[in-house]
């Protein structure tokens, strides 16, 4: 069956990022080192709780500052940790080409606040989608068969009729569950020629 939307993990997928730049950027203001602090924030419980939603935006902020020692502003923490995204040209582009060619798009993202903030912000592209699912809003995270529900619900297909890119196996594990289609991302060259002759060809 040939897919008739588009879903879209966003990280390691369509923008890259780096928690080493929030280390670097905000260690001069803590009492642990650059390392401790990327540790702390880096794909841990406490990112992961806050990216399910289990804790506010408020809430994250203080127990960075409590464990870290981070003595400066918010501001200063929510920009660097914000600031951490580069684009990824070659899927962008793909993106831009399914639009044009009317495909609904959507994006799949375990993420949090502070990152979707400022994701709208600086990447126009992010505004081009027909619809998002953020894990920190429905208090939910991939590979949870209640998020993939709620992409079924608003992009209105399920089954075969969603081609589904991700760079994580275990959430491509949960797209096949639901007889999703799908492709584990490992690189743009391998991933665009699927979306192409899915939709494009």
């Amino acid at each position: 069956m040939k897919p008739e939307v588009a879903v879209f993990d966003l990280g390691k997928v369509l923008l890259d990022f780096d928690y080493r730049i929030t280390a670097g950027l905000l260690a001069d203001d803590c009492r642990v080192s650059a390392d401790e602090l990327l540790a702390m924030i880096d794909q841990t419980k406490l990112l992961l709780d806050y990216e399910e939603g289990k804790m506010t935006t408020d809430e994250f902020y203080a127990q960075v500052c409590e464990r870290a020692g981070y003595t400066s502003t918010f501001e200063k923490f929510r920009d660097a940790f914000a600031d951490i995204f580069s684009e990824i040209p070659p899927m962008i582009d793909l993106h831009a080409r399914l639009k044009t060619a009317k495909i609904p798009c959507f994006i799949f993202s375990n993420t949090n606040e502070i990152a979707i903030h400022r994701i709208r912000r600086n990447f126009p592209f992010f505004g081009n989608f027909d619809g998002y699912v953020f894990s920190y809003e429905h208090k939910s995270m991939k590979p949870d068969s209640a998020l993939y529900e709620a992409v079924e619900k608003i992009s209105g297909r399920s089954g075969e009729a969603i081609l589904y890119i991700d760079d994580k196996k275990e959430n491509i594990v949960g797209g096949k569950t639901r007889g999703w289609q799908t492709v584990h991302h490992t690189a743009a060259e391998t991933s665009i020629p699927r979306f192409e002759e899915a939709f494009l060809c």
